[in-house]
């Protein structure tokens, strides 16, 4: 069965070259095309998609609307997938998006839409629950000038268990039982995570999302 897609973007001509990109993969249907954030969110209601794929900023707020929807779709429909669409590679919209868990949702930049096959490979991934942020902004967020060894070296074989477990979306609860580890168990091993990643300086909320995103940009 195709996976069915509700499309948001204000640029009439952006519109139509995604909604081209959408058709031409033999199992995406375009359900419906939306202008803003309010006709999107009629539109979800309508359609019930596997995926919504969105421009980040739209009228009427033309602010952060496309993650305000992803967040709406969390709580309310959280089977969603979410596509968000970006010209800015500002790493504080892609920690936004994926601020409730990182499982089914995506981060791009538009200028890497018109890749064959980029946007579909994102949409089918999605709606399976997985993760995809653009390198690009995954560099912006270390700052780009990392050192040359990974600081994902650092972290034993455990601890990258327990990071691929939240990488996927996990809860606490989730990988304590596929690693056979009590939850307090992994939660000693996801704040020694946290300190060899050196991201003990940033907001608690951050700190997950912050990890997940620099496994994702290796893997």
């Amino acid at each position: 069965m195709a996976l069915s897609v509700v499309l948001a973007e204000d640029n009439l001509l952006v519109r139509e070259g995604v909604a081209a990109l959408l058709r031409a993969a033999p199992d995406v249907r375009v359900a419906a095309s939306c202008e803003d954030a309010d006709e999107l969110r009629q539109a979800i209601a309508a359609h019930e998609p596997d995926v919504v794929v969105t421009d980040i900023r739209m009228p009427p707020r033309l602010d952060d609307d496309g993650v305000r929807v992803a967040a709406e779709l969390r709580r309310q429909r959280p089977k969603v997938g979410v596509v968000v669409l970006s010209s800015r590679d500002d790493p504080e919209y892609a920690l936004a998006l994926m601020e409730g868990g990182t499982a089914g949702r995506a981060y791009l930049l538009k200028e890497r839409v018109a890749r064959p096959g980029e946007l579909v490979h994102a949409v089918r991934e999605v709606a399976a629950g997985r993760s995809v942020v653009d390198q690009q902004v995954v560099q912006r967020l270390l700052q780009a000038g990392r050192a040359a060894e990974s600081p994902l070296r650092r972290l034993s074989p455990r601890e990258t268990e327990v990071l691929a477990g939240m990488a996927e979306g996990a809860n606490n609860a989730v990988i304590a039982d596929r690693l056979v580890l009590t939850v307090r168990g992994v939660e000693r091993h996801i704040n020694s995570i946290f300190a060899k990643l050196d991201l003990t300086g940033h907001q608690d909320y951050h700190h997950r999302v912050r990890a997940v995103l620099m496994y994702l940009a290796e893997h």
